[in-house]
């Protein structure tokens, strides 16, 4: 015992040097900066965040992945709103209300067989089915029975987008699954540039990734202007949500570019588009093989005391594999406790950016503090650098550099999530 205890206190004096609370408070000051407007996905201030993330991975001395440009992640999505349409099923005409599409092309010209066709009957989580089918590629249209309409207005109020090459998504609702069909469809197309932020550390084991990840966006303005009126506060900041993790992947990208090379290939992932769908984790987790994923420690809000106070925070998923076990077993011999996820009900290991890997079989977990029944701030203009604890934000950034050790030392292996069907 005396000699974990020992082991323990050398790591952590190692990340007392590497890790402290004056470049955290520096990098999230940045972060979150009203001249970052919030950071939202697609704008030029998500552009600027992220070319202020790129230059930290640079200066730390990590490596971008070879197949991206200066870190950058580049991707296209596509969003579309219908001009006109025209159904027919079973040579009866559709109300136009019933047609949703999520189009890649201005015109959509389709009949039998010229689209894989599915059809969903009653008694299905309707808006699930179709946000997942967003997410596949392929032309396709799907039939629905008509008392999914309430979810449809749902559906098209809600800004879903397409990964561009991915084709056409037509939906519509009718009182039968048709025989026959033909659809025509014209729609106003809009592509948007997005780009996640990727860093790597090349390990001895080149097929082995541990991942560290966070999601750099946050939300655009609210209409009235800052310094308007009264001086109202316009800016969603996003300090806590999420520039906390964002600067935690940042501080653990410069703590391990410091030590030795590690066992296994280490990532540094800053997401784009979590707030509008999860985008960006959702096409990293497209471009390298899930079985070759060892750990993901996503950081999701951190800057906040959890409800235990100080030296403590949560894990979702926490008994979906036995990550934490091993990352508390890691912490022997210190104040600092991994607590499973306090708040179940709010199925929050599906709900940020470890999701898509976690789906796939990966121990995908996010790490987080945040009060979820009592943050005050959340999603708010008031949620400032001022209204964080930066000291117990540091010490948990040195306690996942410490508890993660194992993990990327190649001498713990996390055991996998189990798949999750659609």
């Amino acid at each position: 015992m005396r000699q974990v205890v020992f082991l323990f206190f050398s790591l952590v004096s190692i990340c007392h040097a590497q890790i402290n609370q004056q470049d955290v408070t520096r990098v999230l000051t940045v972060l979150s900066a009203d001249s970052m407007m919030g950071r939202s996905a697609g704008t030029v201030y998500s552009d600027k965040a992220a070319a202020f993330i790129a230059s930290e991975f640079r200066k730390a001395g990590v490596k971008d992945l070879g197949t991206n440009t200066g870190f950058m992640q580049s991707f296209q999505m596509i969003s579309s709103s219908i001009l006109e349409s025209s159904v027919m099923a079973d040579n009866i005409a559709v109300d136009p209300a019933d047609v949703l599409v999520f189009a890649e092309d201005a015109d959509i010209n389709w009949s039998a067989g010229a689209a894989e066709k599915t059809w969903v009957g009653k008694g299905v989580n309707f808006g699930q089915k179709i946000f997942g089918m967003t997410g596949e590629k392929g032309n396709r249209i799907v039939f629905a029975d008509t008392s999914y309409r309430r979810v449809l207005g749902r559906l098209r109020n809600f800004p879903i987008q397409r990964f561009a090459g991915w084709g056409n998504l037509v939906v519509v609702l009718t009182p039968v699954d048709p025989a026959d069909w033909k659809a025509s469809v014209k729609s106003r197309i809009v592509s948007t540039g997005f780009q996640n932020v990727v860093g790597m550390i090349p390990g001895k084991r080149t097929d082995e990734y541990v991942i560290f990840s966070a999601h750099y966006d946050h939300l655009a303005p609210a209409k009235s202007p800052a310094g308007g009126p009264g001086g109202i506060d316009s800016i969603f900041n996003g300090a806590n949500d999420d520039a906390s993790g964002t600067t935690a992947v940042i501080a653990l990208a410069n703590h391990f570019s410091r030590m030795k090379k590690p066992e296994r290939t280490i990532l540094f992932v800053a997401f784009t588009a979590e707030e509008s769908g999860g985008y960006g984790s959702r096409y990293f987790s497209q471009q390298l093989p899930p079985e070759k994923v060892v750990a993901m420690f996503n950081i999701e809000m951190i800057g906040t005391d959890s409800k235990w106070g100080k030296n403590s925070a949560y894990i979702t998923g926490y008994e979906k594999s036995d990550f934490g076990k091993l990352l508390q077993e890691n912490l022997k011999g210190s104040v600092f406790s991994f607590q499973p996820d306090p708040y179940p009900q709010q199925n929050l290991f599906y709900r940020s950016d470890n999701a898509t890997l976690a789906r796939l079989g990966v121990p995908a977990h996010t790490i987080s503090t945040s009060k979820m029944d009592s943050e005050k701030f959340y999603h708010t203009v008031d949620d400032e650098i001022e209204t964080l604890d930066m000291s117990n934000m540091t010490e948990i950034i040195k306690s996942i550099a410490v508890s993660s050790k194992g993990i990327v030392d190649g001498v713990q292996t996390p055991s996998r999530v189990a798949k999750l069907e659609r």
